[in-house]
């Protein structure tokens, strides 16, 4: 998107002074639309409409890829919402640079956020400039091979503790007539799975050489050869999934169609909603068992300048309820996700959600993709992915040679 193309919608958002402090009506638009997901945002909606606001429910069904277009489209239209969902990273960096979205260093002083929040990158993710423009909500780490223990003793083969041993159980599940590995349609789902590939069996030097440095010669060298093979490995076992949606793959593994599935946090909210508990029904190994590395994507609500100034005043405080503790708590159990305060308290927490608790207290971390890519090059790498699982055709040879050439041209 150029920014001068957004020039004209600029004048049709212009904001009003505040000074209003009725209560409103406030759209908030996002993706979350699978049961867990739905249940997650109903504590948003709860704790909002507390506030004596209106939480306007603009999910949009489709996932991120479908979501966002549509989002961005309205924004640059001059038809704003009040509040919208982004993934951790750069996918509004070109609406704030346009002026398009609102500041929130005030209520982010005020409120004390870069001492609450951590890691402190999911801040730096919203500053641009100097200026802070968004609300972390939670940290979302795609860093997970979930498994169904049913599958595995269906099978007659112990869980598996890395992605060695689920490579190797692949045959006696398929013999049992499950599908190993479960990955939908999405492109994005394609491309994360290879995202979690490379920080987990090549490590996190690698990985940022990779997609930080956007080092052509590392993506296309030997380590990531050995990634490519694991692709191919994925593709593989994935072959007999034949389903679009993350959470249709997800329920593939909670009724035992499927072995495992490469998967963000997220789908916890599937399992909990399905009445499956961690260590009992299913099984989950941060970084597939060989790299206990998690990444602090997740997602942050952006506010679009508004000339309604009682709709104004509510979107700060609906970014002060986001980031309120008992929101973060009720929040992120619902949706599985870690939550972005570091001072609140999660007893709660069921084992998977433990053990990300406990790398993210270690501190081994690192940006994901949406964070070190832009839009555009995160595009590309979907559709290369996309096209890789679904033809069986393409080597990995190939595909590692055009995926380096992605990354020799990525901003």
């Amino acid at each position: 998107m150029k920014l001068r193309l957004l020039a004209a919608a600029l004048a049709a958002t212009v904001v009003l002074p505040l000074g209003i402090a009725n209560a409103a009506d406030l759209e908030v638009t996002h993706w979350w639309t699978s049961g867990g997901e739905a249940a997650a945002v109903a504590e948003l909606a709860k704790a909002f409409d507390a506030t004596g606001n209106h939480w306007v429910d603009g999910a949009i069904a489709g996932s991120g890829g479908t979501a966002r277009p549509i989002m961005i489209s309205r924004i640059t239209g001059g038809d704003p919402m009040g509040a919208t969902q982004f993934n951790h990273g750069r996918q509004a960096e070109e609406l704030v640079q346009a002026g398009l979205m609102r500041d929130l260093t005030d209520v982010a002083t005020k409120e004390h956020w870069k001492d609450i929040i951590k890691p402190s990158s999911l801040l730096d993710s919203c500053t641009i400039d100097g200026k802070i423009y968004c609300a972390p909500v939670n940290i979302h780490s795609w860093q997970w091979l979930w498994l169904s223990n049913a599958a595995f003793k269906t099978a007659g083969v112990d869980v598996p503790k890395n992605w060695d041993e689920f490579v190797a159980a692949a045959p006696a599940l398929e013999k049992a007539g499950i599908v190993p590995l479960a990955i939908g349609g999405q492109p994005w789902q394609s491309a994360g799975a290879f995202d979690v590939l490379i920080l987990s069996l090549a490590g996190k030097d690698t990985f940022l050489k990779v997609f930080g440095d956007k080092d052509e010669a590392v993506a296309a060298g030997p380590e990531m050869a050995k990634v490519f093979k694991a692709a191919d490995d994925a593709r593989r076992m994935s072959k007999g999934t034949n389903v679009q949606d993350w959470n249709q793959a997800t329920n593939m593994v909670i009724t035992g169609k499927a072995g495992g599935q490469i998967m963000g946090d997220w789908a916890q909210g599937e399992f909990q909603l399905a009445n499956q508990k961690a260590g009992v029904d299913y099984s989950c190994l941060p970084g597939l068992g060989v790299n206990a590395v998690i990444a602090t994507g997740g997602d942050a609500f952006y506010f679009p300048l508004l000339k309604d100034a009682e709709k104004s005043k509510a979107q700060e405080a609906l970014a002060s309820t986001l980031l309120d503790p008992k929101t973060q708590v009720a929040f992120n159990l619902k949706k599985g996700s870690l939550p972005v305060r570091g001072d609140v308290d999660l007893a709660a927490a069921n084992d998977c959600m433990k053990k990300g608790l406990d790398i993210l207290a270690k501190g081994d971390v690192v940006q994901w993709t949406d964070q070190l890519l832009s839009a555009d090059s995160q595009k590309q790498k979907e559709d290369l992915f996309s096209e890789f699982f679904a033809n069986p055709s393409m080597t990995p040879e190939e595909a590692q040679k055009r995926f380096a050439d992605i990354i020799a041209s990525a901003d």
